[in-house]
């Protein structure tokens, strides 16, 4: 593994490209394979992961042969075929490409291979078994989406579990690292086709490409998720509940009370609640200390999930909020429960802090029980 992340595309492994594509050039002058190093390597140092994975996309395009044809010749010739189905860190060796490498080569074919669509798709199907077409496959998903939706479906039940992920994992509308597909965000039953099929596939691997696609429909469409997520919670395995758990967990952490239902988490019966912090003034890079005692007012168990929320202050006064995950539990009853929590409040990169009143709030199946203000000093 190299020591950086973005040297999983370094010159030695840009060289190892270059050879197989040499070697599997049909005719000698076809490939420059010294103007390729020179193009794919120039700055490289200066640059980060993606930016060096579209800098090789670029040298294939200016140095691989015009006609697509034999393009896609000398890819599928390079492409490791020694592979096992569990590619781990597979990556460029004597038997061909495979691993990070293949990422610019899919963003290729995504780029330049609306000329031969058949071709393409026999491309991204060989390239996902070493590594992911994930990025590929979404330039053909918003240039001829019908078309490509046939080959997904297709792909759905493919023998090979990386084909099956990539028919959810490269339609996801909000894929990170990728581009978004609008018509998907904005209305998402397409793709929900394609899930339906993969929701109870045998690999884990694949659930847990679907369980995200879900995540991801449903930052713009909850009630669809929840919808979903009720209609296939009947008679669900033990695999689909887990699916369909890390499907909604920003559902659930959202308090989303369609989705908490599904889950069986109802309004919470309680008959006191009580919500302590230790001090009024935090220093900034020491924490917040409290406590919770919970009682009971109900007849009978009752599962709830406990989250609390720190309200920040902002620069202009007003204050985000920021859920943070507790703890599920089963509350038996007229019972009664205390727990304690202390948050850090310290520097982190994604973070902002300014000085000034703040809250916290705790919430029980989405429904605010108790809250306490504090002044944070930067002191």
């Amino acid at each position: 593994m190299p020591e950086l992340f973005k040297d999983n595309f370094n010159k030695k492994i840009i060289r190892k490209m270059a050879a197989h594509f040499a070697k599997n050039s049909p005719e000698k002058k076809a490939f420059n394979e010294k103007a390729f190093i020179a193009a794919a390597t120039k700055g490289l140092d200066a640059l980060e992961l993606k930016a060096r994975s579209a800098q090789i996309t670029q040298a294939m395009i200016d140095y691989f042969p015009a006609d697509f044809t034999k393009a896609g010749a000398i890819i599928l010739a390079s492409l490791n075929s020694q592979l096992t189905d569990d590619i781990g860190d597979a990556t460029v060796d004597k038997n061909g490409i495979a691993g990070w490498a293949i990422m610019p080569m899919t963003h290729y074919v995504g780029q330049v291979g609306h000329q031969d669509f058949e071709l393409s798709m026999t491309l991204l199907k060989e390239m996902t078994k070493g590594f992911s077409s994930e990025f590929g496959i979404r330039f053909f998903l918003l240039e001829d989406v019908e078309k490509t939706l046939v080959v997904l479906t297709e792909w759905t039940r493919d023998k090979n579990r990386h084909v099956r992920r990539l028919a959810s994992e490269g339609s996801r509308p909000r894929l990170p690292w990728a581009m978004q597909l609008p018509q998907f965000i904005k209305d998402p039953e397409p793709v929900i086709a394609l899930l339906e099929i993969l929701k109870d596939d045998d690999d884990a691997y694949v659930r847990r490409s679907v369980a995200n696609h879900l995540n991801d429909i449903a930052k713009d469409h909850p009630d669809t998720v929840a919808d979903i997520a009720a209609r296939w919670m009947s008679g669900a395995s033990k695999e689909r509940q887990q699916l369909l758990r890390h499907a909604c967990r920003t559902l659930i952490k959202a308090g989303h009370k369609k989705t908490l239902k599904v889950f069986g988490f109802g309004p919470p019966k309680l008959a006191s609640v009580g919500l302590a912090i230790d001090v009024q003034d935090v220093v900034f890079g020491d924490g917040l200390g409290f406590e919770l005692r919970l009682c009971s007012s109900a007849r009978t168990s009752q599962s709830l999930v406990i989250d609390y929320v720190i309200h920040h202050q902002k620069a202009n006064g007003s204050t985000s909020p920021k859920v943070f995950k507790w703890r599920s539990m089963t509350l038996l009853s007229k019972d009664s429960v205390t727990m304690c929590k202390k948050h850090a409040i310290r520097p982190i990169s994604t973070r902002v802090y300014y000085p000034g009143l703040h809250k916290i709030e705790i919430m029980i199946n989405g429904k605010s029980v108790a809250e306490a203000e504090f002044q944070l000093r930067m002191d």
